[in-house]
Parts: C-alpha cells; sequence; structure tokens
C-alpha cells in the first residue's frame, strides 16, 4: 500500500488527503495547529464562501501559462465540486445572488472544515495534529519529512499543500515555498494579493465607514486589473472587494520600484452622459443636493472638496469647466494610495510554484518523483467570491488521486 504523507490540513490539504485515502494509499495529513483548516474558518466572514456561482477563468491571475492554469481549474468542474459538497459531505450549499457566492447553508464555516475533516477520518486518513514541520526531501526512493519533535515520517509519495505567507496567524509561515525553492523548482515572486490599501488623503481620511459598490480599475507600466463591487473606507485606506480584487497590481508596483501605479474609481453606475443629465439645472437645487442623489453624504462632500468645486453652488451657476472637472471626479477620479497592508491581511499569496513545474494531471512535480504541490503554494489566485476555495479543491484533488497512483507518474528529472 503506497504511503501518503500530506503536509498541511487546510483547504488544498485536507481535500488531498480525502482522496489519496480513497484511493487506497495509507494516507497521514499533518497539521501545525492542533485543528487545521483555519483560512477556511475565518472565510467569507465566518460563513466560508466554499464556491462562486459561477467561474470566469481569466479572472485568475499567474504569471505561469494560463492555459496550463485552465488544464488545472478543469479537473474537477464546479458542478462536480458542488455535487461533492452536497452528495459526498452532506454539506447543503446555499445562493447568495448579489455576491456570486455559495455558502454551507448553516453559515459557519466551522461545518466546512469539520465535514471535511471528518469524511477523511472515515475513508482513513489519518491526522497528526500540533506536528510543526520543519524540512522535507528525497530519501531512498520516498520522502522523508522532518519535524520539530519526533522521529522523522518517512512516505512513498508527498503532498504539499502549505499555503502560502498570507494571513501568518493562521499558521502561513512559507516553509513549503522556501523548500521547494531549495529543491530546484522555478519561482514566480511571492506577494500579498487580495490585500487592503493604504491611503494618506486628509481630505478622505474622515470617511472610515463608508462603503457603496463602485468600479475600479488599477494600472501600471506592467499590468492592468478592473473590479466591480463593494467599498469601503477604513482607518488606514481603503477595503472591500473591489479593492482586494485590484490590490495585486499596486502591490507589485511598489515591489518593483514602478511608480506608474495608478488607481481610478467610477464612484457610481452613472458615465459621462448620466452625469450630464443628473448636473443639468433643476430650479435651486445645489451641486451638493445632485450628488447626494446618489452617493453617501459624507463621499459627496469630500469628492466636492477633490474636484475644487463649491458644494453650495446652485446647477444653475456651475461653470462649464468645474462640471467637467467634477464629472470626471465622478467617473474616472484618482484614488490617492500610498501603500498596502500585506500579508497580515491577504487573503492569499500570489506567485510561487511555476505551473511549468507540476504535471496538471496529477500535480506530481516535474523535478523530483513522488512529490506532488497543490493549493495556494502554486503561482495562481482568483477574485475574491469561492476562486481560491475553488482553485484548492481543484488542485487537491488532483494531487491527492496523483499521489495514490500505484506506479509513479513520467516526470522529466531535470
Amino acid at each position: 500500500m503506497t504511503r501518503v504523507v500530506v503536509i498541511g490540513a487546510g483547504a488544498a490539504g485536507s481535500m488531498a488527503a480525502i482522496f489519496a485515502a480513497a484511493s487506497g494509499a495509507e494516507t497521514l495529513l499533518v497539521e501545525g495547529t492542533r485543528d487545521g483548516g483555519r483560512k477556511i474558518l475565518v472565510s467569507g466572514g465566518g460563513r466560508c464562501n466554499v464556491l462562486p456561482m459561477r467561474v470566469d477563468e481569466s479572472r485568475f491571475v499567474t504569471d505561469s501559462s494560463p492555459n496550463v492554469l485552465r488544464k488545472m481549474l478543469r479537473s474537477w468542474p464546479l458542478a462536480e465540486q458542488i455535487a461533492f459538497f452536497e452528495n459526498e459531505l452532506r454539506i447543503a450549499l446555499v445562493e447568495e445572488p448579489e455576491s456570486l457566492k455559495l455558502f454551507p447553508m448553516s453559515q459557519r464555516a466551522r461545518d466546512v472544515r469539520d465535514g471535511l475533516l471528518a469524511y477523511g477520518a472515515r475513508k482513513g486518513v489519518k491526522l497528526l495534529a500540533n506536528t510543526i514541520v520543519t524540512d522535507f526531501s528525497p530519501r531512498d526512493g520516498g520522502w522523508r519529512v522532518e519535524r520539530e519533535s519526533g522521529a522523522p515520517l518517512q512516505a512513498d509519495a508527498l503532498i504539499v499543500a502549505t499555503g502560502g505567507l498570507s494571513v501568518p496567524t493562521t499558521g502561513s509561515n512559507g516553509l513549503g515555498l522556501r523548500v521547494l525553492e531549495r529543491l530546484g523548482h522555478a519561482m514566480h515572486p511571492t506577494y500579498a494579493a487580495l490585500t487592503p490599501v493604504t491611503a494618506d488623503e486628509p481630505r478622505l481620511a474622515a470617511l472610515s465607514g463608508v462603503s457603496l459598490p463602485v468600479t475600479l480599475t488599477a494600472r501600471s507600466s506592467a499590468r492592468d486589473a478592473q473590479a466591480s463591487g463593494g467599498f469601503l473606507f477604513t482607518h488606514h485606506g481603503y477595503s472591500g472587494p473591489s479593492v482586494l480584487n485590484v490590490s495585486h497590481v499596486v502591490v507589485r508596483a511598489r515591489a518593483e520600484a514602478d511608480p506608474s501605479a495608478r488607481i481610478s474609481v467610477r464612484w457610481t453606475a452613472l458615465g459621462d452622459a448620466e452625469w450630464e443629465a443628473a448636473l443639468k439645472p433643476q430650479g435651486a437645487r445645489t451641486v451638493l443636493g445632485a450628488l447626494r442623489a446618489e452617493l453617501p453624504d459624507r463621499l459627496a462632500t469630500a469628492l466636492l472638496e477633490l474636484a475644487n468645486v463649491d458644494p453650495a453652488r446652485t446647477l444653475s451657476d456651475l461653470r462649464r469647466d468645474e462640471r467637467l472637472r467634477l464629472i470626471e471626479t465622478l467617473v474616472r477620479g484618482a484614488l490617492p494610495w500610498s501603500g498596502d497592508e500585506g500579508y497580515r491581511k491577504a487573503e492569499v499569496t500570489g506567485g510561487g510554484v511555476s505551473l511549468a513545474e507540476v504535471d496538471p494531471r496529477t500535480m506530481e512535480s516535474r523535478r523530483h518523483r513522488g512529490l506532488f504541490i497543490c493549493g495556494e503554494v502554486l503561482d495562481a489566485f482568483g477574485p475574491i467570491g469561492g476562486y481560491n476555495f475553488l482553485w484548492a479543491w481543484a488542485t487537491g484533488r488532483a494531487a491527492g488521486l496523483g499521489s495514490a497512483m500505484p506506479a509513479p507518474s513520467a516526470v522529466s528529472r531535470e
């Protein structure tokens, strides 16, 4: 019987262990915390957005081949993943149409984490918790896993599902990334992805707590991204799905010392023509009154200040240059930013092991036989809304199935 060791009892690791054990392998799931799945527990505000309602593959971000990424995603289509959760794990899912997310009917993330571990246990997965892995390496045709205390673990096949560097309080410490690089895998630079953006613009500092749906566009000399959705002013800057989904553009620009990165914002659904109509003279109505009809009061006042337009000016007295300047602010306004909140608040880690380094069918390393890589440690992430769980479930399943194969798959020995 093949002996498989899985490092990391998060989303990808739990799923990998389930499918390795279900395929007949003796499976040991090694976890540094006392229970595992900490990111599952905090996801979706404690509700766990298990999956998206639909998938747009183009929304994934990778420096690797998009074609390889698509092959990995399509190895376990969304409909089949939903069926697995509902029919096998017995976790009923409900749609949240306004966010295009699927949540457990119970609205409890713990039910998802516990359901995965319980199902794995029924399939024969043995969980070894409170075990800090310090290293892993090929040894005698198999794999040796060093741990902080206790004798090394031996395995015929090893699955690395250690996650990245995001939310370090959940146990992410980058071990897998460091060791996989040392073992010769090509790596793309890592960075905090889906993280809040900071700002030091005094005129916006008083808006903490104001939220609304917007459309953001982030551009640098090397990349661009656009996202629509919730936007929240915070004490430090901005958050919300729209911000997180474009944050990688400015994060990477900072890391690359690229001063060209800009974020622009369309504050409402109204475009140029609609705002032209909304700002036409209407009796004694003021400019502030026109903006308040579409925007939160405090934000309307702040945007008028940014556009250098007197809020008390009546629409009939608004000069053409003021109107054009205000419309530009409302439709394509520059969103001042100074930095980001990094891995501490990042939902995921961008970059990581190049997708070219693994077989997309089995997730086996092309550098080392019997080594399988899945989840966040790989160079890909998707937007807010269940996409990153979709990635974890799909790559974890493929790694679990691949690791349990009776004969090692053919891989190059570069």
